[in-house]
């Protein structure tokens, strides 16, 4: 019997199964990663496409495929195309200029003097830099900063075609927009906050973005009427929240935090900016302002930590120059904070991913949670009662300290969960999971509202 008999499509594919998303915790073949198979002889060949050109774990995802092929008896050899297209977000936005972004997500900080928009703007030159089609809104409305910080000297933005509607100014590869085009550098907004907040709807509204892969919205700091307007009005994905490592900063970041999640925005991470001084002649790191307060809040309220970007002369420079680290070709990608910014986008990108993969599978939302008699009672919008012993909840836990994130296979033993165990505290994570702090002081895992109906086998599909 020839190869080309013995080696058929779905063997193939069978194969694969056994290559897992570490984010998405499910097998290549199922999300629909794989694309163009085909087969000649002993030759087998296929495009694994990824939800963002950005993935840092694609390397690892193309050596197992090619493994777990090559394993086939008649397959000679394998060849594997990583290609990207990012998938968008479940959420519909009614303002009919953004209806081709795929996903729109906030930076903020719940203070100023954190470097939030220097992110932004580095960030989004980070995700365009991997290939992705990235916008930039400049949001501050009274400190426009992303004009200067990407150059200055641009013109205020065109009119679109229809009437009403504003086309982004674009630059290094970014669209963006930004009150700083219409008022200039020294003229100063002094608006009451219903003002600010029109513009913000007009911005929203009258821009018209084209086919954006991301929006980056850059935030005023604070948790204002501008705020608010931006969370309940932009079909926001999540949010990223900028601090530096000082325990104050931190504090103050976290009412930011708050915020996102009374309205249910999801958190997609920390990030802790100014983390340490990079000596630019020895290269030795001093920390100024005690590094790692970005990090212990991250794991005080179990939200990925995106990654530290250090104090390098470098980036402070960039800023005054008008040319972001990210875009500058004069500097290595090994540069401190180059290098910091792609890992940063890197990470963010998965959390995106992570997220629209998670909203995507929702079919049934808690209306009410509460706790009654040793177990937590859901009442579903179907109508349907569960109840889960407090026990047997946490025996389930799905964070990656309790269950191997590539294989599945349980890292906590279920036996040594207390009897007494309980939650102190359950929070809504976004629009798609619950979050429980429990009395074993064990709170990273966050249970999706699919996974919890599964655990209830009363629950109708």
């Amino acid at each position: 019997m020839s190869a080309r008999e013995t080696i058929r499509p779905e063997d193939v594919l069978n194969a694969l199964r056994a290559v897992k998303d570490p984010d998405l915790h499910r097998d290549i073949v199922s999300l629909d990663f794989v694309k163009n198979l085909k087969i000649a002889g002993g030759s087998v060949s296929f495009d694994i496409e990824l939800t963002t050109p950005a993935c840092p774990v694609k390397d690892r995802l193309r050596e197992e495929a090619v493994s777990a092929v090559k394993a086939l008896p008649g397959v000679a050899s394998v060849s594997v195309n990583m290609t990207a297209q990012v998938r968008p977000s479940r959420i519909e936005s009614p303002a009919s200029g953004m209806s081709r972004v795929k996903n729109a997500i906030a930076v903020a900080s719940g203070k100023g003097g954190v470097g939030k928009s220097t992110v932004a703007t580095n960030l989004a030159l980070a995700l365009s830099r991997s290939g992705a089609k990235v916008g930039l809104m400049d949001a501050d409305i009274y400190g426009p900063s992303v004009p200067t910080l990407l150059g200055g000297g641009a013109k205020p933005p065109r009119p679109g075609a229809e009437e009403g509607t504003l086309l982004p100014v674009e630059h290094l590869g970014l669209k963006f927009i930004s009150m700083g085009l219409f008022t200039g550098r020294e003229t100063p907004v002094i608006w009451r906050g219903p003002m600010a907040t029109k513009m913000i709807q007009q911005f929203l509204s009258q821009v018209v973005w084209g086919e954006l892969d991301y929006l980056i919205i850059d935030l005023p700091p604070g948790t204002g009427d501008v705020q608010l307007t931006l969370t309940q009005s932009a079909p926001l994905v999540g949010a990223v929240i900028v601090t530096t490592p000082q325990d104050v900063a931190v504090g103050v970041t976290l009412r930011g935090l708050r915020m996102f999640e009374k309205v249910q925005v999801p958190i997609l991470g920390i990030v802790e900016n100014m983390s340490a001084f990079i000596c630019p002649h020895c290269g030795k790191e001093t920390e100024i302002f005690r590094r790692g307060g970005g990090r212990r809040a991250a794991e005080e309220l179990s939200v990925p930590f995106l990654g530290e970007i250090p104090l390098d002369p470098v980036l402070a420079a960039s800023g005054d120059s008008g040319k972001p680290v990210v875009a500058d070709e004069s500097l290595s990608p090994e540069t401190p904070s180059v290098k910091a910014f792609l890992e940063i986008a890197g990470s963010l990108a998965r959390q995106v991913s992570i997220v629209n993969e998670m909203t995507r599978s929702v079919h049934h939302r808690p209306e009410e949670v509460r706790t009654a008699d040793g177990a937590v009672e859901i009442h579903w919008n179907d109508g349907h009662l569960s109840r889960y012993p407090f026990r047997a909840l946490r025996q389930a836990c799905p964070c990656a300290l309790c269950v191997d994130e590539w294989t599945g296979e349980k890292r906590m033993d279920p036996n040594r969960v207390l009897m007494s165990v309980r939650p102190l505290d359950i929070r809504r994570v976004g629009r798609y999971a619950l979050q429980f702090s429990w009395s074993d002081l064990h709170g990273s895992g966050i249970y999706t509202y699919d996974q919890l109906r599964s655990l209830d086998p009363t629950a109708p599909a």
